[in-house]
This record gives C-alpha cells, structure tokens and sequence, in this order.
C-alpha cells in the first residue's frame, strides 16, 4: 500500500468554551471565566465559535482573541443566522460584507467558515449556485463547510456542486436526527458531533469515539485536513469527549 508522507492535520475542539456549567467537570474552580479561554488551549488547538452565529462580537474583541491564543490555534467561526436563518441566503451582500469586516483581522488564524443552514430551508439548486458564486467572487480567500439540517440537501448534485467549489459537506452526528452522509468534497474534512439519544446533551462511548478515530486516521492518510468539534455541551461532555477522541488517535501513533 503506497503511504502518504503529507498526512492531512487534525484539529480538535468543541463549540465553543465560555461555559460556566463546566466548571469542576474540564474547568478547575480556581479558574476565572475571563480566563477559560486561556485553559481551554492548553487542551486543545482549536474551537469552534458558535458566539458568531447569534451576534458579532466587537472587533476589538476579536483582536483580543487573537492576542490571547499562540500561532497555532485556530478558530472556526459559524456565520450569523441573520444570513442563513433569517435571510435564508438571499440578498446577503451586504450582511456578509458587515461580517466579514469583522472577522477579516483573524483571518491568518481561520480554519473553516461554518455555514449552518436551518431545517426549514429545502434543496434550491439556484439559490445555492447564487451563494457559492458569491463566495467566489468576494470571499475566495476563505474556506467553508456547508451544514445542512433538511434531507432534501443530500443529493448528488448538491456534492458536487461543493466539489466543484471546493467547499466542505460537514458531517453532523447526531444519531440521525440531523441529515448525515460521509460525503468528502474538498481536501478537507468538516465533523460536528451533536450528541446521539439526546441533541447537545448525550455522552459518547469509548466504542463510538474509536469508530470515528480510525475514520479520521484513515482521511489523514487521505492528505485531508481534519476539523471535529464536540457541540454536546451539557455536563461538560464535550471537551471530555474531544479529549478521549484525541487521546485514541494518539494512541495510533
């Protein structure tokens, strides 16, 4: 078997850190919430910001994220909801433009732009055609993973209208409860896990979290960068299953 010497890399976070509930399950009591941000990357080298999609936080906000956190760590950043939720994607420009000026600054330190759409928006080929020209035209510099939330979406013309655009289809476990295929579409992998008995509040099992790893092993042998965050943040599941994941695939080494 031909062995790739350029492994694809892995990051691994959860959605988002500014938690209080975790506090004495992943943060220690001694620590201050202004300071969760600090602890946090000494676990991880990557968070996904779900602050984003319910407000812009100020720039200078975002310039002290990016002062806070060493070179390293990366940050994707969820578009607002005023654009996919409320917008539903049509007559953005101006919204995107207002957003990005925001999070331009972090730019060098962006992994993925998540773009989660909601569950009442059905397949429209040309109105996904009209957001992804947009995202070529104005925003080439940047990368996007595309979470849908209606089965309508899981189709091959949708794949490879992502392929050809070079856009990730993010893979949403969630024990079926969200739309779900394995569909790669760009050199690098998208992975939200969401809990399965139970949305944003479900553990998961050393069974799961291995089934997943040597997926993720085998992508990285791929060449593909590999983005999994951890949204089932009740009782502080998910920095203790981003924690297990890492561990397990480390262990592979």
């Amino acid at each position: 078997m031909e062995v790739n010497l350029n492994p694809g890399k892995l990051f691994i976070g959860t959605s988002g850190w500014s938690y209080k509930h975790w506090t004495g399950v992943f943060y220690p009591e001694e620590i201050s919430p202004d300071k969760y941000l600090e602890y946090y990357l000494t676990k991880f080298d990557s968070v996904e910001l779900n602050s984003s999609f319910y407000h812009l936080p100020f720039k200078s906000t975002v310039d002290g994220w990016v002062r806070r956190t060493p070179e390293r760590f990366r940050f994707c950043i969820k578009l607002s909801r005023f654009i996919t939720h409320q917008k539903h994607l049509l007559n953005i420009e101006e919204a995107m433009a207002n957003y990005f000026a925001v999070f331009r600054r972090m730019k060098s330190r962006l992994g993925p732009v998540l773009v989660q759409l909601p569950p009442g928006l059905y397949y429209d080929k040309d109105l996904i055609c009209y957001f992804l020209d947009l995202l070529n035209e104005k925003y080439s510099g940047y990368r996007f993973a595309i979470e849908v939330r209606h089965q309508s979406w899981v189709r091959d013309e949708f794949f490879d209208l992502l392929s050809r655009n070079s856009v990730a289809f993010v893979i949403a476990d969630s024990g079926g409860q969200f739309p779900y295929a394995d569909a790669m579409t760009t050199d690098y992998v998208y992975i939200r896990f969401h809990g399965r008995e139970l949305i944003y509040a479900s553990d998961y099992d050393e069974a799961d979290l291995e089934y997943y790893a040597k997926k993720i092993r085998g992508w990285q042998s791929e060449g593909k960068d590999v983005w999994a965050f951890f949204n089932n943040d009740y009782s502080g599941y998910a920095p203790k299953n981003a924690s297990k994941l890492l561990e397990i695939i480390q262990s592979y080494s």
